[in-house]
């Protein structure tokens, strides 16, 4: 008889942790473009690559501008092709 109290006093205890931990989830995280105001970068910008992104090159040869701001927090490069994201770039 004490092993099924302790049993149930287990699962009550797991049930409670359980619905606990699901009203805590947290929503999922904005888009740049829900909130215009909070970006990293904007267009016209000049952005200087990480010197470990592009070694042996000169801090002038590893910087750029931005050209567009995609929703996805990536930038586009006027004198780099594709899309780079903000860990490519040294600290504002």
């Amino acid at each position: 008889m004490l092993g099924g109290l302790a049993l149930a006093a287990g699962a009550v205890g797991a049930a409670g942790a359980y619905i606990g931990r699901k009203k805590k989830v947290k929503p999922k995280q904005q888009r740049v473009s829900d909130n215009p105001a909070n970006v990293w970068a904007r267009p016209g910008m000049t952005v200087t690559f990480r010197a470990e992104v592009m070694p042996g090159r000169e801090r002038e040869e590893r910087t750029a501008r931005v050209k567009d701001l995609l929703p996805s927090g990536r930038v586009t490069l006027y004198e780099v092709a594709g899309e780079h994201a903000q860990k490519e770039f040294e600290a504002l």
